[in-house]
């Protein structure tokens, strides 16, 4: 019977009437030959009572007003997420992002086998003591992922450290080219009073809704959110447009058109204020999709643009790929879509791909040691996993998987669009990093509630948009799940 309500729901294309929150709550929680369970469970309100006692416990020693509730990870299983108190969710929020083959997936729990312990346990300094096998397991790892053109590598330990090592090896790179000798006593003497010519006046572009990260660096190139930057000193580095794009793209090609390049002739302005007031910009920095600041997109017109621009100002692209890459978007960068004439110089990553860093062209390390460095570069273990989830991902051919997906999710997020346009418009995606908007912030954060209590864990971005951030082994079936929770919670409004 189960497995003809789930078959039922792939079949409808209105999404009307499909698992309304009675109806998952009386379907018991039975598991599929993998051991993945089928739908939603609650039994009480999310974040439960023992939730809400382990955060009082929590509230007394850290930081707690980011918690959401408190998961048990033994029972949770591919792409559901069980809370302790029982409720099982689907989860589409996935760890913010960075898991890629769900929860207790098999090639991830195999990584973790006795072989690896005594590395594990060692916590290496990657940077200084490498264990024997890492130049190999770099090779098999991040390199058979990299993007073309990107054949060099630096691993860092968050997206955050990822971007902002990638703008100091920018910086470096940047006043290399220009000395064109080593430096002078004089450099090296005011590099330590923070003073030029040691320290010298040089800026990262980046663009209004981007978010970077939350060090230093990276959070004065972040324009997402007001509250992350609040009562922190920042550089002074230029902040331009990004596109406003509206939706449906078809129905307005021409607007569009017009609104990335009144961005990019903003872009270019700035490159020429900068210079003039001796603050020259060294490098450029963007996501392919703006995640935190409202999924945000733009066309591989406006990315050719941009690079155009920063090659005239001999000035490094960065592609941040923190949230986009590890084949969210049904290719394994984002930026493999815009058919760039060159690889950008730097592209960062992290999250899905679990180990963190920024892949570089060659010829631009430092030619000093200790210049991009902090004590463990990485994590070995991390490494490892990350093999696991591009075997995994060849194997199961995944990426044809997020594509078949993403447009199942898509479609059925515009039906409902059109059915719902009161609630929501807007809807957009590539792969299955998709998106819509609500039409006040009031308005989504009453519909991410309502769709948590049927079971169904999403996150809020931008000012009024839901992000759908799931796993790389999501499946028709599973967008079919969400597509029908989604349109209850509509219908109950």
């Amino acid at each position: 019977m189960l497995r003809r309500l789930i078959a039922g729901v792939a079949r409808h294309r209105n999404y009307s009437s499909v698992f309304a929150l009675r109806e998952v709550d009386q379907l018991a929680i039975t598991s599929n030959v993998d051991g993945e369970y089928h739908v939603p469970v609650m039994k009480t309100p999310v974040p439960g009572p023992k939730s809400m006692q382990l955060l009082q416990e929590m509230d007394a020693v850290t930081q707690t007003t980011t918690v959401s509730f408190f998961v048990d990870y033994e029972s949770s299983q591919g792409n559901f997420v069980m809370d302790v108190d029982g409720n099982l969710l689907l989860d589409l929020h996935t760890q913010i992002a960075s898991l890629p083959l769900g929860y207790n997936h098999p090639a991830i729990r195999s990584v973790f086998r006795e072989a690896n312990f005594a590395t594990a346990a060692s916590r290496p300094a990657l940077g200084l003591y490498p264990p024997h096998d890492y130049p190999q397991l770099l090779k098999s790892s991040l390199l058979s992922a990299a993007p073309p053109g990107l054949r060099n590598v630096t691993t860092m330990m968050c997206g955050s450290c990822s971007n902002e090592n990638a703008y100091k090896s920018a910086f470096i790179w940047y006043k290399t080219k220009r000395r064109g000798r080593p430096p002078t006593s004089e450099e090296l003497e005011t590099a330590i009073s923070n003073e030029p010519p040691g320290s010298p006046k040089l800026s990262i572009l980046s663009f209004l809704k981007g978010f970077h990260g939350r060090t230093i660096g990276a959070l004065s190139s972040s324009r997402s959110k007001p509250l992350h930057k609040l009562d922190i000193p920042a550089f002074d580095w230029p902040i331009a447009p990004f596109p406003v794009l509206k939706y449906p793209l078809k129905d307005f090609e021409r607007e569009n058109t017009q609104e990335e390049n009144r961005c990019l002739e903003q872009v270019a302005d700035k490159f020429e204020q900068y210079r003039r007031k001796g603050c020259p910009v060294a490098a450029a920095v963007v996501e392919p999709i703006q995640g935190e600041g409202g999924d945000r997109h733009a066309s591989p017109h406006f990315f050719r643009g941009l690079q155009k621009i920063c090659r005239e100002n001999s000035a490094s692209l960065i592609m941040d790929e923190v949230q986009t890459g590890c084949g969210v978007t049904g290719k394994m960068w984002a930026h493999s879509h815009f058919d760039l004439p060159e690889p950008p110089e730097y592209m960062t990553f992290a999250k899905k791909m679990q180990a963190s860093g920024f892949f570089h062209r060659p010829g631009m390390r430092p030619k000093e040691a200790y210049r991009i460095f902090n004590t463990w570069m990485g994590e070995h273990s991390k490494l490892l996993m990350l093999e696991a989830v591009l075997g995994e991902m060849r194997k199961e051919n995944l990426l044809g998987q997020v594509r078949e997906t993403g447009a199942v999710l898509l479609s059925g997020l515009e039906a409902l669009e059109h059915k719902y346009p009161s609630l929501m418009h807007s809807s957009r995606g590539l792969g299955t990093m998709c998106a819509f908007d609500c039409h006040s912030p009031q308005d989504r954060d009453k519909l991410l509630h309502k769709l948590l209590q049927k079971g169904f864990h999403l996150g809020g971005c931008g000012v009024q948009s839901i992000r759908i951030r799931p796993t790389l082994v999501f499946e028709p079936r599973h967008a079919n799940l969400f597509l029908g929770g989604l349109e209850s919670a509509l219908r109950d409004w």
